[in-house]
């Protein structure tokens, strides 16, 4: 495939926005080459500049769970937008998406929105730290929780050692408070509670993780951090901001029947618009201004076309009952057909999946937590991302990111990106 109008685009947006692009993956710096600029988008396919058709597996790294320009959503912010794009002033529309979000997601009882999966955990740690009264928190190694501060911290040397900052301008004053775990490594989690006793407001975890591919959590993880909470009076927190209405209609909570304190959301529930949000039961949800201390606020908040998108999304996946059923199908479907054509070209890799999420790492080895995600084959990769790319497959530029199923994407679309591994899969 061609990509000289994309190219020349790069250069003109290296001019005048950092890197060319204003989310640091979209440069291809993990794979190399020049990013594709998106034209126009339709179901299961995007369209570059150069109108190449890509069967999109990125779903802007999740919300098109139904498919991209998908009518209702159109049709409810087109609606919206004549009536005004913005007020500062509350919308009955808020009312609406809150109650149904409530009604779909077991253990919540009131929500709030914000703008984004990075303002919903940044919001969901300052009401842990003020309920709880506590500063501490431990995140998980390989877990992206937006670029807050306090989630950009690398891991210590030791179960208890404070993280250091990961990013210029992150101050050790923050990283102090942010302690670094293994992902499925309950020894580790226990040897920070013993190191921090009565200090530690919450957890916050991807209870399915999605920035070191897709990591799933072994069978009882999530179930023994809940009992560790409760047995030191922390608050549990599930970044669903990926998971959330995709996995299942009510999230991981759901998915594996493990209770959250405060749960994060984004992309889904934004369908497609700029929208985070995070809940929780009302003693937790009423510490928050303009009811209680913790002072959180935003003025395009709830902002009614991005209101108008989340409750179309919404409603149209509480409204049929087998849209998860066919995205596990078509998903287990891609798995196997990748595995059946990979090990008959005998390439080395891994594939993990949960529900819609899946992810390909070239190691042999199991892959559960950030490390051993680490260790896969990142030339390969490149490879494998490239070839992808010439026959028509766009995937995550980044071997740390998840695949995004569409249930927009039919049987034959899913034939032809199995025949195009298979195809990718003897130049490796």
């Amino acid at each position: 495939m061609i990509y000289q109008r994309s190219s020349q685009l790069f250069i003109e947006a290296e001019k005048v926005i950092p890197g060319g692009v204003n989310s640091p993956v979209r440069a291809f710096k993990g794979v190399g080459g020049t990013p594709i600029f998106a034209k126009s988008a339709k179901g299961a396919y995007v369209y570059d500049e150069d109108d190449n058709r890509l069967i999109d597996y990125i779903n802007s790294w999740g919300p098109m769970i139904l498919g991209h320009a998908f009518p209702p959503v159109v049709d409810a912010v087109i609606a919206r937008t004549k009536q005004g794009t913005s007020f500062g002033m509350p919308t009955e529309l808020e009312t609406k998406i809150a109650a149904l979000a409530i009604s779909m997601v077991p253990n919540i009882d009131k929500i709030r929105f914000v703008n984004s999966g990075t303002e919903a955990c940044m919001s969901a740690i300052r009401l842990a730290r003020g309920f709880t009264k506590r500063d501490k928190i431990i995140k998980f190694a390989g877990c992206y929780h937006g670029h807050s501060d306090s989630f950009l911290i690398q891991a210590g040397s030791g179960a208890s050692t404070f993280g250091t900052p990961n990013s210029p301008g992150v101050t050790q004053g923050t990283a102090k408070d942010t302690l670094l775990a293994n992902y499925n490594d309950l020894e580790n989690v226990k040897a920070l509670f013993e190191a921090n006793k009565n200090e530690i407001a919450a957890i916050i975890i991807e209870p399915v993780a999605g920035n070191m591919g897709c990591v799933p959590p072994k069978t009882g993880f999530l179930q023994s951090l809940r009992q560790l909470c409760d047995a030191n009076d922390t608050l549990l927190i599930f970044d669903e901001v990926m998971t959330g209405f995709r996995l299942a209609k009510g999230g991981v909570q759901e998915l594996y029947n493990v209770k959250a304190d405060i749960v994060c959301f984004g992309k889904v529930i934004g369908g497609g618009l700029p929208v985070g949000a995070f809940a929780a039961r009302n003693e937790i949800m009423n510490y928050l201004a303009p009811i209680g201390p913790v002072y959180q606020a935003g003025t395009l908040s709830g902002n009614p076309l991005a209101m108008a998108a989340g409750l179309a999304m919404l409603e149209a996946l509480n409204a049929d009952q087998e849209v998860f059923n066919r995205l596990e199908a078509k998903s287990a479907y891609l798995e196997n057909g990748i595995r059946e054509v990979l090990q008959k070209n005998h390439v080395v890799f891994t594939i993990n999946r949960v529900g819609s999420m899946i992810s390909v790492h070239f190691d042999a080895n199991p892959v559960v937590d950030f490390q051993t995600a680490k260790n896969g084959d990142n030339e390969t990769f490149k490879k494998f991302f490239h070839g992808l790319l010439n026959e028509g497959i766009y995937i995550a530029p980044s071997a740390y990111e998840t695949w995004f199923i569409t249930d927009a994407l039919t049987y034959e679309d899913l034939d032809f990106t199995i025949k195009a591994i298979d195809t990718v899969a003897k130049t490796l």
